[in-house]
């Protein structure tokens, strides 16, 4: 079993940086891990993922302005986010999938965190 805690959030000027961080405990090793993030009134999204060797995937959106990582020894991923806008305003959850192949389906993630808030003021 895998638990996943996220950290990081908080309201922020658009155009400042946040960092996510998402601790898992449990066995992760091959595990591909990533974010998802939901605004309100809105379905839940891909925003990016990473595998355990280090490949990313972002959605359009997001990219050039957030960078995912992870640290494998401290089983520990990270979202990189800078020149927020209010649009990026939503609940992040972190996720993981014993897969290592990067999905953008929420389906396929095994494990959530219990999500954390980022709130994007203009």
């Amino acid at each position: 079993q895998v638990q996943l805690v996220e950290s990081g959030g908080g309201l922020v000027q658009a155009g400042d940086s946040l960092r996510l961080s998402c601790a898992a405990s449990g066995r992760t090793f091959s595990y591909t891990m990533g974010w998802f993030r939901q605004a309100p009134g809105k379905e839940r999204a891909f925003v990016a993922a990473i595998t355990w060797s280090g490949s990313t995937h972002y959605v359009d959106s997001v990219k050039g302005r957030f960078i995912v990582s992870r640290d494998n020894a401290k089983n520990t991923v990270y979202l990189q986010m800078n020149s927020l806008k209010p649009e990026d305003t939503a609940i992040y959850n972190c996720v993981a999938r014993a897969r290592t192949i990067i999905s953008e389906d929420p389906k396929d993630y095994d494990y959530w965190g219990q999500g954390t808030q980022v709130t994007v003021s203009s």
